[in-house]
Formats: C-alpha cells, sequence, structure tokens
C-alpha cells in the first residue's frame, strides 16, 4: 500500500477518483463478463442467473453510493444488508477469491490511480470477506 493520495484529490471521492458513472458502469460490466467467461470463477458463476442485467445494475447501484456517488439502491431498495442478502448463497473463501478475482482484474484493466487501486482493493476484500457464511 504505500502510495499516498495526492492531496489534490483528497477532497474527492472514491466514485469521483474512479471516473464517475461511465467508468463504475465498465467495471461492472467488465467484472461480470470475467465472472462468465473465466473458468477459475465457475462456482461463482453458478450462483447467478444466466441473464445478468438485474444484478449488474444492482451492483452498479449499490458501489455508487458505496463509493460516495448517487445513493440508488438505497433510494430504489433501501439499506443493503449485504450479509442477509447472500445468506442464501454459499459464500466460502473460494467463492470470495472468486468475486475478488473478477473485481481486482476489472480493476486492473482499468489502470486506476495506484493509491486509489489500493484502497479498492482493501475495501473490497473487506467486503467480500464479511459475505462468508461457509
Amino acid at each position: 500500500m504505500g502510495d499516498q493520495i495526492d492531496p489534490a484529490l483528497q477532497q474527492l471521492t472514491p466514485f469521483q477518483m474512479l471516473g464517475g458513472d461511465a467508468v463504475l458502469r465498465k467495471l461492472v460490466d467488465r467484472f461480470y463478463d470475467l465472472m462468465a467467461s473465466d473458468t477459475r470463477t465457475a462456482t461463482l458463476h453458478a450462483m447467478h442467473s444466466a441473464d445478468t442485467t438485474l444484478i449488474r445494475q444492482k451492483l452498479f447501484e449499490f458501489l455508487s453510493g458505496w463509493l460516495g456517488g448517487p445513493s440508488l439502491y438505497i433510494e430504489k431498495y433501501g439499506h443493503p444488508m449485504l450479509r442477509a442478502r447472500h445468506l442464501p448463497f454459499a459464500v466460502d473463501e473460494d467463492a470470495r477469491d472468486q468475486w475478488l478475482l473478477c473485481m481486482y482484474t476489472a480493476m486492473d484493466e482499468l489502470h486506476l490511480d495506484p493509491a486509489l487501486r489500493d484502497h479498492l482493493e482493501d475495501a473490497f476484500f473487506r467486503t467480500a470477506d464479511f459475505m462468508r457464511n461457509r
């Protein structure tokens, strides 16, 4: 982690530093495209329906607010209750790691500022690890 965020950027939210809606949409779409195409994520992919249109939109809306942008998910659905929403799925370390593989790869492809990348990697790991229920 050692990279420091430029002081001029410290006033920005991670959502703004990422690039707003357009870049967040690319991140989410690439995440799901990777999940569907990478054989190493078969367990994770099997937890999702064939049509990922709705879940892509929900992740986009959730991440928007989670990253400090518009609270789209909360406005539509209320509190995310992430852990409760994931209880029907067997989320173990393997599923967590598959999710992180897709997210980290999608982030790598965006060529993010290193300090933002480190911050997001840590935040995504903590959140994904919290989802484990097995």
